[in-house]
């Protein structure tokens, strides 16, 4: 795609207007702005950095073809010219594939941690061990990137699944990573239960929530609150805290319940159910928002919609489908212990895709 030089020379008149606005008597007086001028700056000081990556190679490519001319008759300068020919000729799409990923200004979210629901679907036992399964595989997923998992609320069944399993994840772009999870994940193979070896479909669904920063981002009123304490249980309605620690809320004008029970602590298990409760308001804002923009919405993969079938995990051939991008992997063992990276990998290089037509079909504002 080609850019124009002069969006890069708006995008140095902007880097200067920043550093002018941090360096401003006061500026961190507020920090949620001053945070806000921080982040724009690093953003377009990497665009910037990118930008002359990007040029540095195609600079360097074009003078190859001229020592590729010089070096006709002699075969070791040749077979060199030729070998930095390949290496630049890969180092270049991935530089211009950068440029084009910083061009977007980041969705606020992105850096946020994240709140994940997966929920069994139709399936019965089997769909359950499947929502089990997708927990353990973002798990794995969080520990290979030095990520921090913790349950909040937790539904077993007795062969070890879940019928419903919410956790957080935080870490370094956690949502920015994680974002194109939500939707209905399908499963095809032989279950546990099954004797006479038939392959069964199941499906599970995964929400996944921007974490709240702060609480009052959200207007969450007290008397539109109803608080319930009960016995944290386990499979089969097991005991496993006598106390009544596990708290359950309920958001009175939306009809929205939360609960949490994984801490033995009350406050904990409060606090973590309002962090839940937050985030879900925040969605649901951020939903009826998307309604309004239906195009927009439907021109990003991430759109978070849960009534779309977004993959397909095929154990018998080893297969992963994922149907809003037609990619199709024969790695599933891979995957299911974690291996998401190509998986997500493709999927932002086409949200960076249709977002970057979008942006160059309205005009490249910075």
């Amino acid at each position: 795609m080609e850019l124009d030089p002069q969006y890069f020379s708006r995008v140095s008149e902007r880097i200067g207007e920043l550093e002018t606005a941090m360096s401003a008597p006061g500026a961190a007086g507020n920090p949620a702005a001053f945070k806000e001028l921080v982040r724009e700056h690093q953003r377009l000081k990497e665009l910037l950095a990118a930008v002359e990556r990007r040029d540095a190679l195609a600079k360097a490519l074009a003078g190859n073809a001229e020592l590729l001319s010089e070096a006709a008759e002699d075969p070791e300068l040749l077979e060199a010219a030729q070998a930095e020919k390949a290496e630049l000729e890969a180092a270049l799409p991935a530089a211009e594939r950068k440029v084009l990923t910083l061009m977007l200004p980041p969705d606020p979210d992105d850096s946020r941690n994240t709140i994940l629901e997966i929920r069994a679907g139709t399936g019965g036992e089997e769909a359950a061990l499947f929502a089990g399964d997708l927990y353990h595989m973002y798990v794995r997923f969080s520990e290979a990137r030095g990520w921090k998992t913790a349950v909040i609320d937790a539904s077993p069944t007795e062969l070890g699944g879940y019928k419903e399993i919410v956790f957080s994840v935080e870490g370094t772009d956690v949502y920015k990573t994680l974002r194109y999870e939500s939707g209905g994940h399908r499963v095809q193979r032989v279950p546990v239960t099954e004797t006479q070896g038939r392959i069964h479909t199941s499906a599970a669904t995964v929400a996944v929530l921007p974490e709240v920063e702060e609480i009052s981002e959200v207007d969450i009123k007290p008397e539109d609150l109803r608080i319930d304490l009960f016995c944290a249980s386990g499979p089969g309605g097991q005991k496993v805290n006598k106390t009544e620690s596990a708290i359950r809320i309920t958001h009175l004008p939306t009809g929205l319940v939360v609960q949490s029970q994984d801490e033995r602590s009350q406050n904990r298990n409060r606090e973590k159910a309002m962090k839940v409760l937050a985030a879900r308001l925040l969605d649901l804002k951020k939903a009826q928002e998307h309604d309004k923009l239906a195009d927009e919405r439907k021109s990003q993969i991430g759109s978070g919609d849960r009534s779309e079938r977004i993959r397909t995990y095929n154990f018998p051939q080893n297969r992963l489908t994922d149907h809003r991008i037609n990619l199709t992997l024969y790695s599933l063992d891979r995957v299911m212990q974690g291996a998401l990276d190509e998986v997500i990998e493709a999927l932002q290089a086409k949200d960076v895709e249709l977002r970057l037509a979008r942006k160059m079909s309205n005009g490249a504002g910075i």
